[in-house]
């Protein structure tokens, strides 16, 4: 066994937990201001993770402050089960979730902004523990351990490592020579797209309190609800369904991109081929289910707006954009139960939930950048076959790929492919029909939230057996972490001695 520096991942995970009980502060904070009942049970849960938290650190003050590779991806896995085992104290102290198995599945569900809940009564949760699952959302988003990053160096430690096995997609473009610097300014960049789309939905009309919890879910592509109905309670209210289309587009973007957007280099963002892709993907997609939707949907409009304000074209168009936005992006909401839109747009959708958002963005999935390279990589195959010797490099934005990164995406797409088709077959051994089955563990895997069968938009995953909540949860994690970061660690060789 190679010599573990546990001193320093025990340290790190204490940090998380002060992080987190301090986030839970402002839980606290807000349902003592709608006066809904748990203020003390909320502060209980926020103060115990912070002792916790605190403790670990103090016992852990004097450590090596370097981190390898192979610590960085134990650190990030268990940064996440720590943070979602702490999670959960908000729903158990408050009675909200009694559950310890459910009460994780919300939590995980949440800090890997799945959306995927078991709750079947979701606006009688009271306002302060309804604010914690929207926030577990937000921290999640961005990376829980990115935010560690801008805080590590105050204690010396660097943080390039942890960033490399937490950043989303195959490519980690930097802002700024040193990496604190990125998080900082990618949190800047998410905080104040966040403020914006509260501020938004309050002048469409929001209150306050469901337009903070939606755009903390909005952002951090998750799709946790105030209401029942999640986004179709405002049905006939259209421009609130576009303002969270537009934020679930930007959520879905390179937040390096809208960093160039902000320093006015709108160049780089028409010339991005990930963007353009994406951005395709997203109009196709929503036009094929427009017109589907219009002409052959089993569902009326009439009966999805009511009532209806601008026209059936227009309401066609916007469903289908909102509906193609929440499953590429992976953000979950719904404004109706797509899996009633005729059997050819259930297999657009279903067959959607693996394109993901692009590399970079908060959303889950595969990402566009990786069918992107593939894609080449196929065709590029061709030109191979008739002529082997040539030198046919990969390219994107007129940069050459390097075969390791092409590999690796390859192992990506077998990985991926291989742990829907296990989770499937999990799934479907725990007595779940053969539509339940594929779409929870799409759903579970991509981090999207809504799924197929019993496990549709207008039911929850509530239907599952206990280890099928456990092993929908295991299936969040690998997904959120890109499948890499947690696998390796079940593998002997990470353990051996170098």
């Amino acid at each position: 066994m190679f010599r573990l520096n546990y001193k320093i991942i025990l340290h790190i995970m204490g940090l998380l937990l002060l992080c987190n009980g301090c986030f839970m502060l402002l839980a606290t904070i807000l349902s003592f201001f709608y006066e809904d009942g748990v203020t003390i049970e909320i502060m209980t849960a926020s103060l115990a993770t912070i002792f916790v938290g605190v403790a670990l650190m103090f016992l852990t003050r004097e450590h090596k402050k370097e981190i390898n590779k192979r610590e960085g991806y134990i650190v990030v896995t268990f940064g996440w089960i720590f943070m979602s085992l702490s999670g959960t104290l908000p729903y158990l102290f408050s009675g909200a979730i009694p559950s310890f198995t459910n009460a994780f599945f919300e939590t995980m569900s949440g800090y890997t902004t799945t959306g995927a809940t078991i709750l079947n009564e979701i606006e009688i949760i009271p306002e302060g523990v309804l604010f914690w699952r929207s926030l577990t959302h937000w921290i999640g988003g961005m990376g829980i351990i990115v935010l560690a990053i801008a805080i590590l160096p105050l204690l010396g430690i660097g943080g390039m490592q942890l960033f490399a096995a937490e950043a989303p997609g195959p490519n980690t473009d930097k802002l700024h020579p040193r990496i604190t610097d990125t998080a900082k300014r990618l949190w800047l960049i998410y905080v104040g797209y966040t403020a914006a789309e509260t501020i938004l939905l309050q002048l469409a009309g929001m209150n306050f309190f469901d337009a903070i919890n939606h755009a903390l879910s909005t952002l951090s592509t998750g799709g946790f609800s105030t209401k029942n109905a999640s986004v179709a309670y405002w049905n006939d209210e259209p421009i609130i369904q576009y303002i969270i289309i537009l934020f679930m587009f930007l959520a879905g973007m390179n937040f390096v991109l809208s960093y160039f957007g902000f320093k006015g280099k709108i160049q780089k963002i028409i010339k991005d081929e990930e963007f353009k892709l994406y951005a395709f993907f997203v109009l196709a997609f929503s036009i094929i289910a427009a017109v589907v939707i219009y002409y052959k949907a089993n569902v009326s409009i009439s009966s999805i707006d009511h009532p209806m304000v601008w026209g059936e074209a227009e309401s066609a168009f916007r469903h289908a954009l909102f509906q193609v936005l929440a499953v590429v992006t992976t953000t979950g909401f719904v404004t109706a139960d797509f899996t009633m839109w005729t059997p050819f747009l259930t297999i657009l959708f279903f067959g959607i939930m693996f394109l993901g958002g692009s590399a970079g963005s908060t959303s889950g999935g595969m990402k566009v950048v990786r069918h992107l390279i593939t894609i080449r990589n196929g065709l590029l195959e061709f030109k191979r076959t008739l002529h082997p010797r040539a030198v046919l490099p990969v390219r994107y934005n007129t940069r050459a790929v390097s075969k390791e990164i092409v590999f690796n995406i390859l192992a990506f797409f077998i990985l991926y492919m291989l742990a829907f088709i296990i989770g499937s077959v999990v799934l479907a051994a725990l007595g779940l029909d053969f539509e339940t089955a594929i779409g929870g563990a799409a759903s579970s895997l991509g981090n999207i939230g809504p799924a197929f069968g019993k496990l549709s938009p207008v039911n929850n995953f509530d239907v599952l057996p206990a280890f099928g909540k456990w092993w929908c949860c295991f299936l969040m994690l690998i997904g959120r972490l890109e499948l890499f970061t947690v696998l390796i660690l079940l593998t002997p060789f990470f353990w051996r001695n170098r």
